[in-house]
């Protein structure tokens, strides 16, 4: 069963299938596998085509990687101001292996425009009232292909469905999960579809027929979570799509969506530069006579590529029995093409101009560097801004579940997320400037120490020891 058949057999919008196939674009830039471009056929002059593979540089994955290291990495920190709820909310990530799955997926945000994070309660112990006892939270990572927002207003999307693959005894299954108000309090409501095979039609199983499927069989149709808030968070790239004709579409673009003219452009290049040293290889043309000893032997390694046997009619014109030829390498001009557009992808991508040159024959000082990319800082502080506001949402999410298992816990604590910018930044250099700013007054200590410390406002102001002001 096609999704969007589902979708419309039910009566729901979401976005436009078209912009879908966008992000399967995209991704296939990212797998430099891209339809029509990667592989191309050539003629070979006498009524036969060559297919080949276009050597590609691999850009679009570079920029993704590059683009979810400065995002998120292993020196940002989370800091919550009540310590308990801090503990268990680390706890919570860790057993959810956010670290590492963090990372991943700002990488498949990069290349796609959007993820989403879906925390969510397993083994659960309850009551016939309906109590939870105790309980576990985890978390399901859901790529751009995989989201379809329902309803939205001003770019926040409030209803959305999420759909998860399986296989099950090598038969392909959906489960679909929708999010959505009902007298302003979210449900969650789970279907599963039997996906299209040429043996199979494809249909939507009923709650009996899942729960004898492994992968399900825990399923609830409907879970009722009690909250006016959202039980799941959307990550996006903060680029504005115009991807879509649609101007309210709330799905993020990938980071390279516009640069895709420039990425062909260089795979053009590169290939180009591979084949010019595969075909202007040295070669030695050798007369027949030449190519064995008086014993009959071979006069030359067989496997060696670099010789060439001339016909036993060749006509020497006084170019001696064997002959060498060297190609003239155009090395010079195809190095200065690609990196020219690896300025220009650079640039468009938001990393400024030098962020991908090739130049070996000096080194920046970390001065120059952080002078040069100040359009990478710029670029880096604007995706912060959705990437704070979505972990926030996350944590209050994961706060709100271990309220609902029975922890103590408190919801309205202060959540502090220090981003690394010492990549960008020169953070002795600031550090230093801080710290005299401190010691002359401009300053409090407080600010420093939640600066650097990774504190809240309140920790930092209780852990500093203000003088008692003196009273007349």
């Amino acid at each position: 069963m096609d999704i969007f058949s589902y979708f419309r057999g039910k009566g729901i919008d979401t976005v436009d299938p078209t912009f879908y196939r966008k992000i399967e674009e995209w991704k296939s830039w990212y797998n430099s596998r891209v339809r029509n471009f990667s592989f191309y056929r050539v003629y070979s002059g006498q009524g036969a085509y060559t297919r080949k593979q276009r050597k590609s540089l691999g850009m679009a994955k570079k920029l993704s990687e590059d683009i979810a290291d400065l995002l998120l990495n292993e020196k940002v920190k989370i800091t919550l101001a009540d310590e308990a709820t801090g503990d268990f909310v680390q706890q919570v990530l860790e057993d959810n292996q956010f670290l590492v799955l963090g990372n991943d997926y700002q990488e498949r945000k990069a290349y796609t425009g959007t993820v989403s994070y879906v925390p969510y309660l397993y083994d659960m112990d309850v009551t016939e009232d309906g109590t939870i006892l105790s309980g576990q939270i985890g978390i399901d990572y859901v790529s751009a292909g995989n989201i379809y927002p329902v309803s939205w207003n001003n770019g926040r999307v409030t209803e959305c469905i999420f759909t998860f693959p399986k296989t099950v005894n090598r038969k392909k299954y959906v489960q679909v999960q929708h999010h959505k108000l009902e007298s302003g309090l979210y449900v969650i409501e789970n279907t599963v579809l039997e996906c299209v095979t040429e043996s199979r039609e494809g249909k939507e199983l009923t709650p009996a027929e899942w729960k004898q499927l492994r992968p399900f069989n825990t399923l609830a149709p409907r879970m009722e979570t009690g909250s006016p808030e959202p039980q799941f968070v959307i990550d996006r790239l903060n680029i504005t799509n115009n991807a879509d004709e649609d101007e309210s579409n709330p799905m993020g673009v990938a980071i390279f969506a516009n640069s895709i003219d420039v990425l062909k452009k260089m795979d053009i290049e590169y290939d180009s530069y591979s084949s010019e040293f595969e075909l202007g290889r040295k070669r030695i043309f050798v007369a027949p006579e030449m190519l064995h000893n008086v014993d009959g032997s071979p006069a030359f390694d067989p496997e060696d590529t670099v010789f060439y046997k001339m016909p036993d009619d060749y006509d020497q014109k006084g170019e001696g029995l064997i002959h060498e030829i060297n190609m003239d390498l155009r090395s010079e001009q195809h190095s200065k093409a690609i990196n020219d557009d690896l300025n220009y992808l650079s640039l468009k991508c938001g990393f400024g101009t030098e962020r991908y040159r090739f130049d070996g024959s000096s080194v920046k000082t970390a001065t120059e560097v952080i002078s040069e990319n100040s359009d990478m800082y710029r670029m880096l502080k604007k995706h912060e801004i959705i990437l704070e506001s979505a972990l926030k949402q996350l944590i209050r999410i994961i706060i709100r579940l271990g309220i609902v298992l029975g922890n103590s816990l408190q919801q309205d604590t202060e959540i502090t997320i220090d981003f690394d910018d010492s990549i960008i930044e020169d953070k002795e250099a600031e550090r230093l400037s801080d710290r005299q700013d401190v010691s002359m007054g401009a300053m409090p200590l407080w600010e420093y120490r939640a600066k650097y410390y990774g504190e809240t406002e309140t920790q930092a102001k209780a852990n500093v020891q203000e003088p008692a002001e003196v009273v007349e």
